[in-house]
């Protein structure tokens, strides 16, 4: 996270939850695991829209109802204005949070979007330069359900490396003892004969 807007959540039932997914789909998205640039997911009685470019994602949860043309309009805003300003920046962010002085231009932009009956948001939802049919809208079980099921085979991958290092530690034990009792009696009968042909020797 490298910018967020204020949290204005106090009216969303189970925000924290909410909050939480948004995280999570985050986190699946750094990974690289939904191809798609823009999307629309779908959770509960909202959808979260999101915008992926250079490197950087621009996400926001609307109601269900929310027009989806204004949503993706109003991410387009953010992501126009974050270039401007930042875009020297984006690379080196180093620190979470870094660019949280683009709250202010959240907040200012969100207002402008929050009422779809304005004669501005009409003019945008019927403007065609900026059209959405094509973007997919998926469900977040589905979505996340992706990473969960990635993240279980990195951690299967990472067991059966563990294992077959274990396998191999036991298979290179088990020859050397095979190699011992194989070898062992004929160990100890050269040095008997040895031990008698030194004493003899001795005695002579």
């Amino acid at each position: 996270m490298i910018a967020e807007g204020l949290d204005d959540s106090r009216d969303v039932p189970d925000s924290d939850f909410y909050k939480q997914q948004a995280k999570s789909l985050f986190k699946n998205l750094s990974m690289g695991q939904n191809e798609a640039s823009r999307m629309s997911v779908e959770t509960g009685p909202y959808i979260f829209h999101y915008i992926i470019e250079g490197h950087v994602c621009y996400l926001t949860m609307c109601d269900r109802s929310y027009p989806k043309k204004l949503a993706f309009q109003y991410l387009e805003d953010l992501k126009n204005e974050f270039e401007r300003v930042n875009r020297s920046q984006i690379e080196t962010a180093a620190r979470p949070y870094a660019f949280i002085k683009f709250d202010t231009f959240i907040q200012k932009t969100k207002k402008l979007y929050q009422d779809t009956g304005t004669q501005r948001n009409i003019s945008k939802l019927s403007d065609e330069l900026y059209e959405v049919h094509q973007i997919m809208t998926r469900n977040v079980q589905d979505v996340l359900g992706v990473g969960e099921k990635l993240d279980q085979v990195s951690q299967m991958s990472s067991r059966l490396t563990s294992e077959s290092r274990i396998y191999v530690d036991k298979a290179r034990d088990l020859n050397r003892q095979a190699l011992i009792r194989k070898w062992a009696p004929v160990a100890i009968v050269i040095g008997v004969v040895s031990l008698l042909f030194w004493v003899k020797n001795k005695i002579w």
